[in-house]
Parts: structure tokens; C-alpha cells; sequence
């Protein structure tokens, strides 16, 4: 059997930035195994399979080695494969998924995803968190996945070098440590070693939490943001109460075929 595979650099507008995912069109569901040995073969941080519907697109998403229930970047990828090689006709796309109704519509010059947004509120900061991340934690948070760490600013960030092996042992999907930028609104980074990714090079699904927080601290209901890792990306965010558009660009860097027996 052969399966068409296109990987796309997602929320940058050249290729070998952003983060890479891999967009698997599908006629008909494949086993749950089947799916998480492509991803564990292609081996980027996630692949998204979709089905066509009769109302929606199906879509999911798997890491190298769990399926997860929200992820933008493969959203804005399989979005920009349905609109750039697959011609989907219409200017908006509804995608049906664990997290409910996902939305995409081509703009001008970006990819607009409208996505629920993250309900957050404040925890105690775990006590080992300054010797895990190698700084100082200002606030934390827990959202319905993540953990939010508010660090002092940009240059710490930017400068972390997390024990991933403690990490990890924190009960959550991934932990998302930002702060206030120096050239955009908030700056982030997203470690993820619980769904074994060390670091997500940018992560769409991040903002639903990043955006309500972000327009509270900044009073500002749209926001410019960096998820500042090794490749970078830049996201567009604006809350609209129960949900956040975040958008991007997309660029795509391979096209070809799989062979599953």
C-alpha cells in the first residue's frame, strides 16, 4: 500500500526553519499501530493523518511514540497541504478531532487556526524547578496538558539547558517556559520529553495557553510571538474569549510516497 507523505516546515516562511511535520492523507483509517510506526519512522516531532468526511476532515496527530490530542503545527502543515496540493476548494477548513471542531482559513499572506482556548490557573511552583531548568521560576501555571513557567525574561529563556530526564517526570504533556520579548509580545520554548521530544522547535498548540495569559498580562487582545528553540517560528495570536487565532506560514520541503506491507 502506498501512502502519499508530504513534509512541511510550519509556522515560518522558509524552509529548514519553523517545525517540520509530516501530513499523511488517508482514504480510510489505518490501525492505531500502523500509525504510530510511520511516526516512529518519520521521526519528526509529529505526523498528522486525516480522512475525508462528509461534513469535516478527520484529523490526528502522532509523536514518534503517543498520539496527542492538540497540535498546531501539523494542523497549519496538513492545512497547507490540503490548500497548496490537494486544491481544497474552499478558503476554510473544519477539522474534526479529540479536541473538537478545528478551524483553518487561507488569508492573505497566512494560515489562520482557530482553536479552544487553554483554561489556566496558577499552582505552586514545584520545589526542584530552579535546578531542572537552571533558573529561577517567577510563576507557574497548569493548563488542561501543559505546565506554564513565567521566567524573568527573554535572554533567560533563551539561554535554558533543562534536565530532561527530571523533566519528564512531571505530570503533563509537555512545559512551556516564556516571557515577555524584546522585539515581539512574549518569547517561548516547549519541552516535551513526556511525549518524547526534548524540544519542540514550535508549537501552535502552546498558545492556546500562552495567548490568554499573555493578553492579560499586556492588557492587548492580539499579540506577536517567538518560540525562540534552535529552527524558531513566529505565530500571530488573537484571543476571542473562549477561542485564540494563531496564525502562521507554512513552506513546503518534501513530497513522496510510503510503502506500508
Amino acid at each position: 500500500m502506498n501512502i502519499p507523505i508530504y513534509q512541511v516546515d510550519a509556522f515560518t516562511n522558509k524552509q529548514f526553519g519553523g517545525n517540520p511535520a509530516a501530513v499523511c492523507p488517508l482514504t480510510s483509517w489505518l490501525d492505531d499501530e500502523v500509525l504510530q510506526a510511520i511516526a516512529a519512522e518519520n521521526n519528526l516531532s509529529e505526523t498528522a493523518f486525516f480522512v475525508y468526511s462528509k461534513n469535516n476532515i478527520e484529523l490526528r496527530w502522532f509523536t514518534p511514540e503517543v498520539e496527542v490530542a492538540l497540535c498546531g503545527h501539523a494542523t497549519l502543515a496538513t492545512a497547507h497541504v490540503l490548500f497548496e496540493h490537494l486544491l481544497y476548494e474552499k478558503d476554510t477548513i473544519h477539522f474534526s478531532t479529540k479536541s473538537g471542531i478545528l478551524i483553518v482559513e487561507k488569508g492573505a499572506d497566512k494560515l489562520i487556526m482557530n482553536f479552544p482556548t487553554d483554561l489556566i490557573s496558577e499552582v505552586e511552583i514545584p520545589s526542584n524547578m530552579t535546578e531542572v531548568l537552571g533558573a529561577e521560576v517567577l510563576k507557574a501555571y497548569k493548563g488542561k496538558t501543559d505546565y506554564l513557567f513565567i521566567l524573568n525574561n527573554e535572554q533567560t529563556v533563551a539561554s535554558l539547558k533543562p534536565n530532561f530526564y527530571t523533566l519528564s517526570e512531571l505530570k503533563c504533556r509537555a512545559v512551556i517556559v516564556s516571557a515577555q520579548g524584546e522585539q515581539v509580545d512574549f518569547v517561548s520554548r516547549v519541552f516535551a520529553p513526556q511525549s518524547g521530544i526534548d524540544e519542540d522547535p514550535v508549537t501552535g498548540s502552546a498558545h492556546t495557553t500562552l495567548t490568554p495569559y499573555w493578553a492579560e498580562i499586556l492588557d492587548k487582545k492580539e499579540l506577536s510571538a517567538q518560540q525562540i528553540s534552535k529552527r524558531g517560528g513566529e505565530l500571530y495570536c488573537k484571543l476571542l474569549g473562549e477561542r485564540v487565532e494563531i496564525s502562521g506560514q507554512a513552506v513546503t520541503y518534501l513530497v513522496g510516497n510510503i510503502i506500508v506491507d
